[in-house]
């Protein structure tokens, strides 16, 4: 009877083994593997403005929406928490109606948008991206796949499933051409084939002098340890956009750099948590000469996500903004105090003018 249960035992286990391998497998056949440099087509192409004026006031709001998923009531798995998603489709369609709203509301010339689920097991398979596109049809808009995997298994109790996500630009000026880009540094099998694959989405954009602004709708990583695939990604985008600017274009950056800013200070914020593991300051060396950071540091752009949001406990940081060539002139920069209520990130929007 003994070895009967042993023999029992042992196939379980050897099934459970073959189980695992096979879907390793699968997961490592099926991952995503993009290109370098890859082109991506306008969704809706809206040419109502064909060129950007010089000495003319243009607006960028950025704003990492949180797959809709991450608002106030909610904590996640990688931050100390347990969860991985809204509490009801309800909630996630009500976080997604007033995120809309408010981008109706602001009417801001370019729109950046984080973590923009298409179908996705975290926020009950709704079409996000349609959604958006539907509701503002004023605006040409262009999507970069950053996060498609067929099954992520953590957190046990509550797995994040099934994922196809990226970011999103949106203009009310003519796009010419549109373009993702791979960031470079990944995580080690097999923990990269669940893991996001980092791109930053570039939208060029005519100007009347025959040059170009160059607008990079960027999301680094953020949870790798010590921060070296970051730093990576730091490198290439510094490249990048150095690059741009020699030609005699203008640079802006704008998304979630998932590091401190230069010139704020989470100081200024009351929170009764510790400075979290993954927050890092930007290296000094990162910023080529002449650009300037736009951030308002009075303002915090996101939360620690270890519990659900309450005022003056959870630990708040700016790391969302954006980073401007020299030929651009910085005319006004606001934070928006939304108190997390919808996203687990607040808002930015910058005012600028070509020079």
């Amino acid at each position: 009877m003994i070895k009967k249960m042993i023999k029992i035992i042992l196939l379980f286990g050897a099934l459970g083994v073959f189980s695992f391998i096979l879907f390793l497998a699968y997961m490592t056949i099926t991952d995503y593997r993009p290109k370098e440099k890859e082109a991506i087509p306008l969704m809706i192409e809206n040419n109502k403005d064909d060129w950007i004026k010089r000495n003319t006031p243009f607006s960028i709001l950025t704003f990492n929406i949180g797959y809709c998923g991450l608002d106030k009531g909610q904590d996640f798995f990688k931050s100390g928490g347990k969860m991985s998603r809204s509490k009801s489709k309800e909630q996630t369609e009500t976080n997604l109606k007033k995120i809309i709203q408010f981008l109706n509301k602001e009417k801001t010339s370019f729109i950046c948008l984080q973590e923009v689920d298409i179908d996705a097991s975290r926020s009950f398979h709704i079409n996000q991206l349609k959604a958006l596109k539907n509701a503002l049809s004023m605006y040409s808009s262009t999507f970069a796949l950053n996060y498609k995997v067929s099954w992520v298994p953590v957190p046990i109790a509550d797995p994040m499933g099934s994922v196809y996500s990226g970011i999103v630009s949106m203009s009310k000026y003519k796009i010419s051409e549109s373009n993702r880009y791979q960031y470079p540094g990944k995580e080690k099998w097999p923990i990269q084939v669940f893991m996001l694959d980092r791109c930053f989405l570039e939208s060029r954009i005519p100007v009347e002098n025959g040059k170009e602004l160059v607008l990079v709708n960027s999301h680094l990583s953020a949870y790798d340890k010590g921060g070296e695939i970051r730093k990576k990604q730091l490198a290439y985008l510094k490249e990048y956009i150095t690059k741009e600017y020699n030609r005699g274009n203008y640079v802006i950056v704008g998304g979630d750099f998932n590091h401190v800013l230069p010139g704020t200070d989470p100081k200024l914020f009351k929170t009764t948590e510790k400075w979290p593991e993954w927050l890092f300051h930007l290296p000094n060396d990162f910023t080529p000469d002449g650009f300037m950071w736009v951030a308002d540091k009075y303002v915090p752009t996101v939360r620690e996500n270890g519990a659900p949001y309450k005022s003056g406990e959870n630990f708040t940081v700016v790391i969302d903004g954006f980073l401007v060539s020299p030929n651009i002139l910085i005319k006004k920069v606001y934070g928006h105090e939304l108190n997390f209520e919808n996203s687990d990130h607040n808002p930015v929007t910058g005012i600028f003018e070509l020079k």
